[in-house]
C-alpha cells in the first residue's frame, strides 16, 4: 500500500473521528441542559375567577412554559397571586397577570376594584335611566344631564357630562356572571374626583340618563370638567307702551299758563288751559 493512500485513510479517520466528537458534545449539552435555560414557572387558573372576586389558592397552579411565552407581569409563584382581586374576568387556563389583579389591602371588594386616581360614585336608576337593565359591572356609559331652562315653562336643555365611565357595580353585585337584563336600583361608576362633583351637581339641578357605549369606543368629545358656575341673572326688561295699548301720563306745568303735559306712548303734547 502506498503511503499516498495511507495518509488518505488517516485523514478519513481523523474527520471523522473529531465530527463524531462534535455531535456527542452538543448532545450531551442537549440533554444536560439546565430546565430554567428555556423555560420558566408561570401561574395559571385552573377554574374561571369573575371580576372582582377575591383570587384563592385552590384557584391557581404552577406550570412550566417557554420563557418567550410568557408575560413580563406573570406570577412566578401561587402565593404573590392568592389573596388579589380579580379586576377582569380570568378565564381557566389563563395566565395571571398583574395588570389583572388588584391589591386587596382591606374593607370592602368594590373598594380594591378602584383605581387609585379614581372615585366611586353611585346613581339612582330605573328601568329607563339604567338603559332597561342592560348594564352589568365593567360596561362603559355616558351621562346625559337634563336640566329645565325656566321654571315657568316646560322647555329643558340636555347635554352629555361625562363620558366613557366604568361601571364597577350594579345594585350589591360587581360580579359580571349574568348576562340577561335586570333592572335594578343603583349602578355605581368610576370617575375622577372632578367628574364627581359634576355629577352630584347634574343630579341636584335634574335628571341624569345613562348611555351605554361600545366597549370598543374609547373616544371622548366633551371637554375637561370644569367647576359647576351658577347662572347669571337675567337682564332687567324695560316695558315700552305701544300703539295698541297706550299709556297716558298727565302732567302739570308750573308755568302761568296753566298748560298740561299729556304723554301718549312715546309722544308728549303740551296743552294750554284758558
Amino acid at each position: 500500500m502506498s503511503s499516498r493512500t495511507l495518509t488518505l485513510i488517516g485523514a478519513s479517520l481523523a474527520m471523522g473521528l473529531g465530527a463524531a466528537w462534535m455531535a456527542d458534545s452538543w448532545l450531551s449539552a442537549r440533554l444536560n441542559a439546565s430546565p430554567d435555560d428555556h423555560l420558566r414557572n408561570v401561574v395559571v387558573a385552573t377554574v374561571e375567577i369573575p371580576f372582582g372576586q377575591m383570587v384563592e389558592a385552590q384557584q391557581v397552579t404552577t406550570v412550566r412554559m417557554p420563557m418567550d411565552t410568557i408575560p413580563e407581569d406573570a406570577f412566578d409563584a401561587s402565593e404573590k397571586a392568592v389573596g388579589k382581586i380579580a379586576t377582569f374576568d380570568i378565564l381557566r387556563g389563563d395566565i395571571v397577570r398583574g395588570a389583572r389583579l388588584s391589591e386587596h389591602l382591606g374593607g370592602s371588594t368594590l373598594a380594591s376594584l378602584i383605581a387609585p386616581d379614581k372615585r366611586a360614585i353611585s346613581v339612582r336608576v330605573d328601568d329607563v335611566v339604567g338603559v332597561g337593565g342592560f348594564l352589568l359591572p365593567g360596561n362603559r356609559v355616558d351621562v346625559l344631564a337634563t336640566k329645565t331652562t325656566n321654571s315657568g315653562s316646560n322647555s329643558a336643555t340636555s347635554r352629555t357630562i361625562l363620558e366613557n365611565l366604568r361601571v364597577l357595580a350594579v345594585d350589591q353585585t360587581a360580579g359580571t356572571d349574568k348576562t340577561q337584563p335586570v333592572v335594578v336600583r343603583a349602578v355605581t361608576l368610576e370617575m375622577s374626583a372632578s367628574e364627581a362633583e359634576a355629577l352630584v351637581t347634574a343630579q341636584t339641578e335634574g335628571k341624569l340618563q345613562l348611555a351605554l357605549r361600545n366597549p370598543l369606543n374609547l373616544e371622548k368629545k366633551t371637554p375637561a370638567v370644569a367647576p359647576a358656575t351658577p347662572f347669571a341673572p337675567a337682564a332687567p326688561v324695560m316695558a315700552v307702551a305701544t300703539a295698541e295699548a297706550p299709556k297716558r301720563v298727565i302732567q302739570r306745568s308750573s308755568g302761568e299758563g296753566g298748560g298740561i303735559t299729556v304723554i301718549r306712548g312715546i309722544e308728549a303734547k303740551v296743552v294750554n288751559i284758558r
